[in-house]
């Protein structure tokens, strides 16, 4: 297999990744030996790449993303007949009973708030349609609007029972939004479906039962007991931002993910190897507006109800799209040294965390439990003379318990 500092000298990956370069959210690995399948569902691009001849898992795809409408209607804000919208209309006045998996989602949820101590919660709904609000009118809230709103968010007012299965809230006014992990739970129920496809693929290999020609020799697209098969390599990204990885891009150990700079959106800054798990990125780049000389991000601390400062972006690698999707969010509003200390004490949670500079000043990303070989600088960044510190993976000494 080629190595992957090799693998990424191939010009057609250049290119490709070049060209990703203009989209938003991190940049997909792009080659000429891959199969695509998408659909728009939550305001974002869903998509399944698939290496070349993975007929085993085509149908699979197409179910999973197909799952992805499925869990929208159950979980979106903006639909008055989903689950979530009705449990959010009833729960104030009495307990909602809602479907098992949904009941887990929200309950874990709340569980990551009191984990990242309010930096990401499920109930800052409010505070978010208030921003958008302003953003629209390109004003500020006033202190009353912002008081009236942060008064109807709270993430200790949600209750849950385990036997019944239901919900209820403490008060009026507060409700659930899924909007900083629902993408990724989307990508992990869909990589489920996935999953199942290829143990299915594994058995039916096992026992021989590959489809054959006439003549005795394998279709194109089957697989033979001795092959090297690409069916249970795959990668789906939910707008680009969050990403679920299984097995390799063909030819490469894992899956090449591009990062734009988070200063100059069009410019490639990093890749990143993914392989067997999820990444999610959170930054201002793209989603800000100004009032006056001001700029102003839309990633909020819904302890404060303002737009969260200090960082310009933030990478996590995590098991699950759900955990790197949460944890971005919430690192982005606590800042550095939290972070770090989180990584430290969950080494399953890795970050690159990069800090808002002065004016003139190169970036000086920090780099919490990701390998120096699953990280690839651009030729600018790695022939940095401060490279050693600035991408230091050390944790603080004696880091207190997250």
């Amino acid at each position: 297999m080629t190595s992957r500092r090799e693998f990424l000298t191939a010009q057609p990956l250049r290119e490709a990744l070049q060209q990703a370069a203009q989209a938003d959210g991190e940049c997909l690995p792009l080659a000429a030996n891959t199969v695509r399948l998408g659909k728009t569902a939550m305001a974002s691009d869903f998509e399944v790449i698939l290496n070349a001849g993975a007929a085993g898992l085509l149908s699979a795809a197409s179910e999973a993303v197909d799952l992805i409408d499925q869990l929208e209607d159950q979980m979106s804000v903006y639909r008055p007949h989903s689950a979530l919208s009705r449990l959010n209309a009833r729960a104030a006045t009495e307990p909602v009973v809602v479907e098992r998996q949904l009941f887990e989602l929200l309950r874990t949820s709340v569980a990551y708030a009191r984990e990242t101590e309010g930096a990401f919660d499920p109930t800052a709904g409010p505070l978010v349609a208030l921003w958008r609000h302003c953003r629209r009118e390109r004003r500020l809230p006033t202190d009353d609007e912002l008081h009236a709103t942060r008064a109807r968010v709270g993430f200790g007012d949600v209750e849950f029972n385990d036997d019944a299965g239901a919900i209820q809230f403490r008060r009026p006014g507060i409700e659930l939004n899924l909007n900083a992990i629902g993408k990724g739970y989307a990508l992990d129920r869909a990589g489920e479906v996935l999953a199942k496809a290829d143990g299915r693929y594994h058995r039916q290999e096992a026992v021989g039962q590959v489809s054959t020609s006439n003549s005795g020799s394998t279709q194109e697209g089957a697989a033979t007991p001795n092959s090297t098969r690409p069916a249970g390599d795959w990668l789906m990204h939910g707008g680009h931002s969050s990403i679920l990885a299984r097995g390799n891009l063909r030819g490469a150990d894992g899956w090449p993910i591009a990062l734009r700079h988070p200063l100059f959106p069009n410019r490639q800054w990093a890749v990143i190897w993914l392989k067997d798990g999820a990444m999610s990125t959170s930054g201002s780049a793209v989603q800000f507006f100004r009032v006056g000389d001001r700029r102003y991000g839309h990633l909020l601390d819904p302890r404060t109800g303002w737009p969260a400062e200090g960082l310009l972006s933030v990478t996590v690698l995590a098991p699950t799209a759900a955990q790197a999707e949460v944890f971005s969010t919430a690192f982005f509003v606590l800042g550095v040294e939290k972070a770090r200390r989180y990584c430290h004490n969950h080494p399953e949670i890795s970050a690159l965390i990069v800090p808002v500079t002065k004016r003139g000043q190169r970036l000086d990303p920090i780099v919490c439990g990701i390998s120096e070989t699953d990280l690839n600088w651009a030729a600018d960044e790695s022939s940095r003379s401060d490279s050693t510190s600035s991408h230091s993976t050390s944790a603080p000494t004696s880091p207190p318990a997250a």
